[in-house]
């Protein structure tokens, strides 16, 4: 089952289990690496998770927990893969629990959890069919949002001599790469892999606003990779993931800048537990802001040759170093959660010690 026809409410809908199970959770050994210090603290579990002899991770791009403490793991399923499930549930131990998504195989990439009037749904972005898709938990489709048609950030212009991108179709090229959801449903898309603007919509789809864009300027981004509702403050505010300006960029929810702060090399997402923001970062590290957005820490710093080692067999990776750290979240006890881009896919878990 595929995302070929629009209209298709079930296409994510594709559960399965499977009885034989592959595991590399390591939780009884002793060996595990220690990060971080004082109260923040953690024991490193690489390759988290049981899965299926039938999955085989592709790059692992995001992840999430529920309310109940299961665990959502989005990748892009690996070519050797014998299933083409591009989210795969875990619950809390690590146990394989099901999967569902084949319309994400290639392109899976950022997702979010909310709960809205006491249900749970999941918003994903694919960057190869261009599309943001919200989903019950199950995956079935609730709706989509496709190119941005009704933007006059994204209107062509005849010659395609204005120095912007364009795809083979003469439009604007668009990847969506992350979103965030306001206090009020409105949805937010950064456009991080097409023309790095940040593009806002009500909470069914409807397109509203286009913000951001190209540059190095306050208001401006390049590859605007994540985006996360800052609520440390009285006023929510967008925390954007400008990654190739090296930086973290505030906006407004009426998309006006903010501030910038740095300490971050090619930053890729957040996830917050009292009042500490997550941030992986694309150059082997994952680093802890305070309520300042001042660095606590970084954990896990790896050595410099991720893109080589990113592609290597399992063995070459190091135990307690990161190598293309890409999403992440905590649960709810303040464990931490790290989904890496390397080919063959690495979820870690951080447990919290102190």
């Amino acid at each position: 089952m595929t995302l070929k026809t629009p209209s298709r409410r079930h296409f994510l809908r594709t559960l399965s289990s499977a009885p034989i199970l592959i595991g590399c959770n390591r939780k009884t050994d002793p060996k595990n690496p220690i990060l971080g210090e004082g109260e923040f603290t953690y024991e490193v579990f690489h390759d988290w998770g049981e899965l299926p002899e039938r999955i085989s991770y592709g790059n692992t791009h995001s992840v999430v927990e529920d309310s109940e403490g299961f665990i959502y793991v989005h990748h892009t399923v690996h070519q050797n893969s014998r299933s083409d499930h591009a989210t795969v549930v875990f619950d809390p131990d690590g146990k394989f629990v099901r999967s569902w998504g084949n319309g994400f195989a290639g392109g899976a990439h950022g997702m979010l959890i909310r709960k809205e009037n006491g249900e749970e749904f999941l918003y994903f972005c694919d960057i190869v069919r261009n599309i943001v898709v919200k989903t019950t938990l199950e995956g079935e489709e609730i709706f989509r949002i496709g190119y941005p048609r009704e933007s006059p950030a994204y209107q062509p212009d005849p010659s395609k001599r204005d120095g912007r991108r364009y795809d083979k179709e003469g439009k604007l090229v668009y990847s969506p790469t992350n979103l965030a959801v306001g206090p009020n449903g409105d949805i937010y898309v950064t456009d991080g892999y097409g023309t790095y603007f940040i593009n806002r919509y009500d909470k069914e789809g409807n397109f509203l606003q286009t913000f951001g864009g190209p540059g190095s300027a306050p208001g401006q981004t390049i590859c605007p990779h994540g985006i996360w509702l800052d609520e440390r403050t009285d006023s929510p505010s967008l925390v954007v993931a400008d990654r190739d300006n090296h930086r973290l960029q505030w906006f407004s929810l009426e998309g006006e800048h903010i501030k910038f702060a740095y300490g971050v090399k090619r930053p890729c997402h957040f996830h917050e537990y009292n009042g500490v923001l997550l941030v992986p970062d694309l150059v082997a590290e994952v680093t802890l802001l305070d309520r300042d957005n001042e660095v606590i820490t970084k954990l896990g710093v790896g050595l410099a040759d991720t893109g080589k080692r990113r592609v290597m067999s399992r063995e070459h990776f190091l135990p307690g170093k990161f190598i293309t750290p890409h999403g992440c979240c905590y649960d709810h006890t303040g464990n931490i959660f790290i989904t890496e881009f390397v080919d063959i896919g690495r979820v870690t878990k951080l447990r919290k010690v102190t």
